[in-house]
């Protein structure tokens, strides 16, 4: 199925329903899809740019890191999250936020089926619990303190500058990732200091 057709057949919006209150609400999966071919060009067509050269010049764009975390699923042992670098805001009216996922990732699904999810926003001695979560196949949570997200009940790490409590409002096709709106009910920031920056492939803080 080619994109134009994935993203007519498959796009599924979520609006959130009721207003927040201090209970857990039950949410409304968003639907998984097959992982599609991800190629963006034909097979006799040469892409514009290389992967490396487009690794290589989008790495001089610094960015926050944040993790996406997730209620566990009825047959789930614990929770999902991952370390996400795309993040951003994207409405004030309504408040609407933005991450993207690869299609191929693997915590992508689960936190669609919840239907939710909370944007943990690290703070610049935070390095060592990123990386924890960028990797595949571990228990991320282990040693990791949490308090379910007043909402959502995402897990809401501690210790972390702020963090954004989220229904997935809509879902969009973005070549080889999906790029995740929600809508964002309930938030909070919890102390000062410099955020935590990836620049070239490397962690880096705000200078003096």
């Amino acid at each position: 199925m080619g994109h134009a057709g994935m993203a007519a057949t498959v796009v599924r919006y979520l609006r959130s329903v009721g207003s927040p209150t201090s209970a857990v609400a039950e949410p409304e999966p968003v639907e998984v899809l097959p992982r599609p071919d991800l190629r963006a060009v034909g097979e006799d067509e040469r892409a514009p740019v290389s992967p490396a050269e487009f690794r290589a010049v989008l790495g001089n764009f610094a960015s926050g890191v944040t993790i996406i975390t997730a209620p566990p699923g009825e047959d789930e042992d614990g929770p999902a999250g991952f370390a996400c670098q795309s993040f951003a805001s994207l409405s004030l009216d309504p408040p609407l936020v933005t991450f993207m996922v690869a299609r191929t990732s693997t915590t992508w699904p689960r936190i669609a089926r919840a239907g939710v999810f909370c944007v943990n926003i690290l703070g610049a001695e935070q390095g060592a619990l990123c990386r924890a979560f960028a990797v595949s196949g571990a228990d991320k949570f282990a040693g990791v303190a949490h308090t379910p997200a007043p909402v959502t009940g995402s897990p809401q790490l501690d210790a972390v500058p702020a963090w954004i409590d989220c229904r997935i409002h809509a879902v969009h096709t973005g070549g080889d990732h999906l790029i995740v709106v929600g809508r964002v009910e309930a938030m909070g920031a919890v102390g000062e200091g410099d955020p935590l920056l990836f620049h070239k492939g490397r962690f880096g803080r705000l200078a003096d």
